[in-house]
């Protein structure tokens, strides 16, 4: 392991969060992710209180020539909120979220996760979109795209930022938006961490269901159905009213309630729907799904919507061990279909699973330039999880993950949506922003020309 030589007692005085270093009580809990499967040891970890110590912890990498990494709420799917010998900017003690219900905004600390987003906006009944586990940090999310239960009606997450406040490489404290610094502000809009260290967003908000209280859960089916369902999918989705949304998922049932204790253990196929529109219209919306096919399971009920973004928080705690392929698709073809059919025999482990979110509606009216997120043509944001409590389970989740990928990848749009995505290499990142890509370097070159920022799905400076 190298040794840091780097005045790391100076950076604790200059910090009014805590400092912890290799040796420290609680290093080891300070270091860990989301992801079971990351076992990294960075020099220092920064648990910044605000964005004047973000600001000196920048300038310290810096002038110190230390990689620096920043970790939000610590999921990223390939761990790369951390990594060896490097300094970790943790805003995990950045956790503010404010409401203004008449303005019909949030303003959003960046060590929050999305649930403590939802709490502060539910109780007005509004939300913002975001994903679907609530456990999820907000920056990581956001700053990526941000797919989930909202995006056909309201559009991803970052057609909803309004405004982000952001430490720069040289050391500076900056505003994003539409009219400061609007190259930036675009850039930021799907292109990751590239640009500087988001401290605190603002977001859009808009009135859910009833007074935030929507309808929604999951629709079970057997999974000699899944070519049956997944036809149907594809061709019922797009004509649905845009206030409700499903994804599609290959699951296997979790061996507890609530779900009936004859169906534990049983393979699967699934459609989890979120349905945000008045509720007297709830039982025309919903007709084409309750008529459809034999499921095993009809778990359609009216809940807060806080309660459908927490529903896979137990089932997915921090520590499994994960491991991600992703890809982008335009449409479900039938040898697609197929392939999921015949993976989703071979679901490797109960936590293992393959989901698909709809990029349409309102998340497809968006121009594929007019965010740094390139994927505006409709289809679906797939995700291929290997997951496992045991690290002897690693080589069999990720072997599955990978041969489900490779067979279905060719029958994809050619890239994925960077928060699915592990370190995959410089040809996956291009193909991620597709024709975006070179705007994004162009931006990187005049905000962080040397690179600082590069732990994470890298964007390199332009020429570079």
């Amino acid at each position: 392991m190298t040794t840091i030589t780097a005045p790391f007692p100076e950076l604790a005085l200059a910090l009014r969060g805590e400092l912890v270093t290799r040796g420290d009580e609680g290093y080891d809990q300070a270091r860990a992710v989301y992801n079971g499967m990351i076992d990294k040891h960075p020099a220092a970890i920064a648990r910044c209180a605000d964005a004047a110590d973000v600001v000196v912890c920048v300038n310290f990498a810096r002038e110190n020539r230390i990689d620096l990494a920043v970790r939000g709420g610590g999921h990223n799917a390939g761990g790369l909120g951390i990594a060896d010998d490097a300094l970790v900017i943790d805003l995990s003690a950045m956790r503010s979220a404010t409401v203004d219900p008449e303005a019909h905004t949030v303003r959003v600390d960046a060590g929050c996760t999305w649930g403590d987003v939802d709490h502060a906006t539910v109780g007005f009944g509004m939300a913002t979109p975001s994903g679907i586990i609530s456990s999820t940090g907000v920056a990581g999310l956001s700053l990526g795209g941000g797919i989930g239960y909202l995006a056909r009606r309201f559009g991803l997450t970052v057609d909803n930022l309004l405004s982000a406040d952001v430490v720069l490489a040289d050391g500076s404290f900056v505003h994003a938006s539409e009219k400061s610094n609007p190259d930036l502000f675009w850039a930021l809009r799907g292109g990751g961490g590239n640009f500087g260290v988001v401290t605190s967003f603002t977001f859009r908000c808009h009135e859910i269901g009833e007074n935030g209280t929507i309808i929604g859960g999951p629709v079970l089916y057997a999974l000699e159905d899944t070519e049956d369902v997944l036809r149907w999918y594809r061709e019922l989705l797009p004509s649905l009213p845009e206030e409700l949304s499903g994804w599609f998922g290959l699951i296997t049932i979790p061996p507890a309630p609530p779900f009936p204790e004859e169906l534990w253990n049983r393979k699967a196929c699934a459609i989890v729907w979120c349905y945000t529109g008045s509720h007297a219209r709830a039982d025309e919306v919903f007709e084409p799904v309750r008529s459809f096919g034999s499921p095993l399971l009809v778990g359609l009920h009216d809940m807060p919507y806080t309660a459908l973004q927490s529903a896979f928080d137990g089932l997915y705690p921090a520590g499994l061990q994960w491991y991600w392929r992703a890809d982008v698709t335009t449409e479900i073809s039938d040898e697609a279909i197929a392939i999921h059919r015949r993976f989703g025999e071979a679901l490797p482990t109960m936590h293992s699973s393959m989901h698909m979110y709809p990029i349409d509606g309102a998340a497809a009216r968006v121009a594929a330039d007019a965010t740094a997120f390139p994927y505006r043509d409709g289809g679906w944001s797939g995700v291929i999880v290997g997951v496992d409590p045991s690290p002897d389970n690693r080589e069999k989740i990720t072997r599955w993950t990978k041969d489900y990928w490779t067979e279905l990848h060719p029958t994809s749009a050619g890239g994925a949506y960077v928060n699915f995505m592990m370190e995959e290499g410089d040809d996956r990142v291009k193909a991620a922003y597709r024709d975006n890509y070179e705007r994004l370097a162009q931006v990187k070159n005049r905000y962080d020309p040397e690179n600082l920022f590069h732990i994470n799905q890298n964007i390199r400076p332009s020429g570079s």
